[in-house]
């Protein structure tokens, strides 16, 4: 009696157990019904254990082979059960999780078998009972199977991000749109409603198990989002100052979300600057309540959710604290898919372009759509992404933004897998905040990511300097080019200049292979090429506007002369950086012409000229050295890649900027409107109130990102003109290949052909040095000799991605469409998300007439980026053959609302004649001069200018020689 009632109890727990184990698993959610079946599941399976352990014994003896051996394996998973309440289920256990699962499942079903047998349910005969036990192991199998899938596929399914193939005609139809709490910003919450302020200021619950990441994160500068930073505190008040409060939430969606989302946002930020929330920054349950990205337009374009369970983990109660951390230490599944969404891990760069890719638009500037910020798209398009196809250079594996900005350290926090935790320093390029901060270790984390051989400086050639300092470059003509400050690279297929064809240079390169000389008297040219190696996206990358990135290049001789110095920085080293210099940044100025230097991109209404370096390319620099009559027989050049966070302008404006002639917004005589700026700044404002522990104006650390040295032989006036020479190895083809890639970007056609057909000479089974010759062809028109080298590199790797891309198009432009389409489909093969190459086969298609087909191809184009311009025309264009005006119409609203307003182009005009500088930098092609050097600066020695700047150095460039 008393065994059969053993028997009875532990198969309805058996039972009990079974079916709340099939939910656990397969339905995990951050509920109270999910966490009552997960003290249930607890609770039963303690009583079973319990039972077991009596009545293991008596019942034993009495079972068949199979109930026993169904028992035991009941028995061990009922072990391993206890065990684990005890340790919990953190991933690093996730073996004794499935392990416990297993034992379970295997034992239930040789008991379920055991128990039908005895009672004749799985037939009589030897075969039936076989079909009977197959179709038991079948349907665990399936119910196993549908479980898996609804717990992986389907939960991973439904948590991807997708773009809309047509994006909204306005602004206004983004987010919530001018009604909503949040717009312009185009974050939206899932109940419609604001989260309160608390929520996004319990980043300390988070530390009670992931100690680590909160210690890095606590430093980082998702935590200095906000106006607990100096400089992002005044670029707001003044933005809410001048174009008010409302516009300012365009910023807020992904920099203050304690204040924003819990309404407190509507405030002039002067009046609660003080509060916690306006210095929480971007807590832990900002970027982890994110439960949809509605697109990679950016933009903040999120669904936000408030998990109202939440409230146990930040509980004062110590009770509810520990039941809760006992319920997510037990089963970690649920509070795992509450904040960590899959495509955090499998779409981490589309996750992180909703904050770091931006545009602006009327309810922010007042004028129009202009692209800002925009780390996506150029490393989308990029060899980095593994997307690609037409890049100069593909990675020996793909990269996301985690690889560089979130990398594996060793961490023993819950969640850690195999003892290694993704960081949320974030690595990045800030020394400025860290800096306000005086936070050591920071600096020092930012100071090494940066010289962390992410660039390298090559000082490769030197030529006669002729009498031309600059050229112009004429842009693609005839093409619509995209409203944007940032630069536009290998998403586009209209960022490359056509330029005037010129004359190869009769260079000497490399420098250090040659023996280079120079000769007194003479002006002699050096280039320099500046090459991204760890560089995801354009360098540099952000707030392009606000930075001083620049290329310096000393000259001295061995009597301590210092003959030349461009990009020398004023105030022996604190102040501006000389305005000739070769600089890596967007210049983009008002309605009036005043640059834009207060982060008030909002103002922008031309620019002058975007100066960046694709991921994977290079940049090549000229400098027209003079050598004096009093140079010595040796000349050193040394070369530095400078790195300044903040400009000097826009750093002393942050901390101590006012008005200079105390005008106010509004009063009579108004110089400032959202639309310009007129007003000129003394930087003597009171700094006791700044944010950060530094109540002054930070002197910024100059960040020596690579350099290079090397030496010229000096020759004396009367000698005969040093010739040209040139040396190419095999080994060193890449140098020739960057210092090519640099002319070419610069539209130096010619130039870049000299350059790379070196490498064709030094190993003609390189198929690069053929492709890029076929590049410069295909962009001079000259498509028959285009042809024939192309034809040379896919003899040699005829499935050559970027060389089927070049020869398509030379195929194209000749009129041999079929063929053209044929190579296309060879390059979409091995890369199906490069946009430009299906906006090349759909135009290739639309040119054949065949519209319908197309369509498809730029709306594959549109899945990648809704916002691609040449989508949206070449699109309009196809329904007009279609006689689908509807259509037609739709995509010509969208291709006006992002195309140039080219007549903006006139503003910049009063303001490159005023800056010849500027207006030097403009050109594609350009040389910089040395700086007017007084006696004393002559003979200052390279080292003790050094030491009276604030800079810390960096690595040589690993192409060139120390």
């Amino acid at each position: 009696m008393q065994i059969e009632f053993g028997q009875r109890w532990l198969a309805r727990s058996l039972i009990l157990l079974t079916v709340s184990a099939v939910y656990l698993y397969g339905y995990p959610s951050a509920t109270i019904f999910y966490a009552a079946v997960n003290l249930f599941h607890i609770a039963a399976g303690i009583i079973f254990t319990g039972l077991l352990v009596y009545y293991f014994f008596q019942l034993f003896p009495r079972e068949t082979v199979l109930a026993r051996l169904g028992w035991i394996l009941l028995a061990a998973g009922a072990v391993l059960g206890i065990v684990l309440i005890k340790v919990g289920t953190p991933l690093r256990l996730k073996s004794w999780l499935y392990a416990h699962i297993a034992l379970c499942v295997l034992g239930t079903l040789l008991l379920s078998t055991s128990w039908l047998a005895s009672r004749g349910w799985l037939g009589r005969t030897l075969i039936g009972r076989g079909l009977g036990f197959a179709a038991l192991v079948m349907l665990t199998m399936v119910i196993a199977a549908g479980a898996w899938w609804t717990r992986e596929v389907a939960w991973k399914n439904a948590n991807r991000i997708s773009n809309p193939l047509m994006p909204a005609q306005t602004m206004d139809g983004e987010g919530d749109g001018p009604q909503g709490k949040f717009f312009p910003s185009s974050a939206q919450t899932k109940h419609g409603g604001n989260i309160p302020s608390q929520y996004f200021m319990k980043s300390d619950a988070c530390e009670r198990c992931h100690a680590d990441i909160y210690k890095q994160w606590n430093s980082s500068m998702h935590h200095f989002s906000s106006f607990n930073n100096q400089w992002y505190r005044k670029s707001i008040e003044y933005m809410q100052d001048v174009a008010g409060v409302r516009s300012s939430k365009w910023c807020a969606g992904c920099h203050d979300p304690a204040l924003l989302y819990s309404g407190l946002f509507d405030k002039p930020i002067k009046q609660i600057v003080d509060r916690a929330e306006a210095r929480a920054g971007l807590g832990c349950l900002m970027c982890h309540s994110i439960v949809q990205v509605k697109s990679t337009m950016g933009q903040g374009d999120f669904f936000l959710e408030y998990p109202k369970l939440h409230e146990l983990a930040a509980s004062e109660n110590p009770v509810v604290r520990k039941l809760h951390d006992f319920v997510v230490r037990l089963n970690p599944e649920p509070h795992r898919r509450t904040f960590l969404k899959p495509f955090m891990r499998a779409d981490t760069a589309e996750f992180c372009s909703s904050c770091h890719k931006v545009h602006l638009d009327v309810p922010v500037n007042r004028y129009r759509w202009i692209r800002g910020f925009n780390e996506y798209d150029n490393w989308q398009a990029s060899g980095v992404s593994g997307q690609g196809a037409r890049a100069f250079y593909y990675p020996k594996s793909p990269m996301n933004c985690a690889d560089c900005h979130m990398p594996q350290v060793p961490s023993s926090d819950a969640g850690n897998i195999n003892g290694l935790v993704h960081s949320h320093r974030f690595p990045g390029a800030n020394t400025a905040v860290p800096m306000a901060n005086q936070d050591v270790s920071q600096s020092e984390f930012a100071k090494k990511f940066l010289q962390d051989k992410q660039l390298s400086v090559d000082i490769f050639a030197v030529s006669p300097a002729g009498k031309e300092t600059n050229a112009s470059v004429r842009s693609t003509g005839g093409s619509p080019e995209l409203s944007t400050t940032f630069a536009v690279g290998e998403e586009s297929d209209i960022s490359l200049p056509k330029g005037p064809a010129g004359e190869a240079r009769p260079i000497t390169a490399p420098i250090d292979s040659t023996d280079a000389a120079v000769r007194r008297g003479d002006d002699t040219r050096v280039d320099v090429v500046v090459r991204t190696r760890k560089v995801g996206h354009f360098f540099p990358g952000g707030t392009v506007d606000a930075f001083d990135v620049w290329l310096e290049l000393q000259a001295t001789d061995e009597k301590g002369q210092t003959i030349f110095w461009s990009g020398k920085v004023e105030d022996d080293g604190k102040g501006p950086v000389e305005p000739g210099a070769h600089f890596y940044r967007s210049l983009q100025i008002d309605g009036h012409g005043n640059p834009i230097n207060k982060r008030n991109a909002w103002a922008t209404r031309s620019v002058v000229y975007v100066h960046l370096i694709p991921p994977g390319a290079a940049d090549t620099a000229h400098f027209r050295l003079h050598i004096p009559e009093s140079a010595g027989d040796k000349i050193t050049l040394h070369a530095r890649l400078n790195y300044r966070k903040f400009s000097w302008f826009n750093t002393h404006f942050s901390f101590a900027g006012v008005p200079a002639d105390k005008t106010e917004p509004g009063s009579s005589g108004t110089v400032t409107t959202p639309d310009y700026d007129d007003r000129k700044y003394a930087f003597n404002g009171d700094t006791s109130r700044v944010s950060g522990n530094l109540k002054s104006i930070p002197d910024l650390p100059i960040t020596i990102i690579a350099e290079d040295t090397k030496t010229l032989r000096v020759l004396p006036r009367n000698a005969p003109e040093p010739q040209a020479k040139t040396i190419t190895t095999k080994e060193e083809w890449t140098r020739w290949n960057d210092y090519g890639i640099g002319l070419f970007l610069q539209g130096d056609l010619k130039a870049a052909a000299g350059a790379f057909e070196k490498i064709t000479q030094a190993d003609p089974q390189n198929p690069d040095g053929w492709t890029n010759i076929g590049r410069v062809l295909v962009q001079e028109g000259d498509t028959a000799g285009a042809r024939k080298v192309l034809e040379k590199s896919l003899a040699i790797a005829p499935k050559l991605a970027r060389t089927n891309f070049f020869y398509a198009r030379a195929l194209k432009e000749d009129g041999d469409y079929d063929d053209a389409i044929v190579h296309l489909k060879i390059v979409l093969a091995q890369f199906p998300r490069d946009r430009v190459v299906h906006n090349e086969l759909g135009r290739v298609l639309f040119l054949k007439k065949r519209y319908t087909d197309a369509v498809k191809e730029f709306e594959q184009t549109l899945s990648i980026d809704p916002e691609d311009l040449q989508a949206h025309y070449n699109l309009m264009l196809c329904y007009n053959g279609l006689g689908d005006d509807a259509k037609a119409n739709e995509h010509k609203t969208r291709y006006l609302r992002f195309k140039a307003d080219e007549s903006a182009q006139a503003i910049t005009g009063p303001y490159r004649q005023a800056h010849a500088e500027d207006n030097n930098e403009r050109q594609a092609i350009h040389e910089h001069v040395s700086v007017a050097l007084t006696a004393a600066q002559a003979k200052k020695p390279i080292a003790a200018r050094a030491s009276g700047q604030n800079i810390t150095q960096g690595h040589a460039n690993p192409g060139g020689s120390q």
